[in-house]
């Protein structure tokens, strides 16, 4: 595998730093994983069977809350450590962030639901 090319040059400083393994396995491993369940999870999701029900909303928000803390850990290191940023690593934190934001939002829509059917 080669480097990770980008526009910054960063991604490189970073994908070669002491910080690219974790657990003895790249770190861009368990950002592939990671996104590969939330994908899962959302088509799950969408199927008939589940489309009405709380559990993969849920399950969503747990996943991407593992990624939040992950992803802000690495941007951290890239920042106070490594002193790089590499793009694509920037576009990971910024997506599992927002599929985290959108997924809570979600389930307090589930809340006000339960609450608004309970009060009828």
């Amino acid at each position: 595998m080669g480097p990770m090319v980008c526009s910054t040059g960063g991604c490189e400083t970073v994908q070669l730093s002491e910080y690219a393994v974790f657990f003895g396995l790249p770190v861009a491993f368990f950002g592939t994983v990671g996104f590969a369940s939330l994908f899962v999870v959302s088509l799950a999701g969408l199927q008939d069977a589940w489309f009405d029900k709380r559990g993969p909303t849920v399950l969503l928000l747990v996943l991407s809350g593992i990624g939040v803390i992950f992803v802000g850990y690495l941007t951290y290191l890239e920042a106070a450590v490594i002193h790089a940023w590499c793009q694509w690593c920037v576009v990971c934190a910024i997506l599992v962030t927002t599929i985290f934001l959108i997924s809570l939002y979600k389930l307090r829509g589930w809340r006000a639901a339960a609450e608004t059917a309970s009060e009828e």
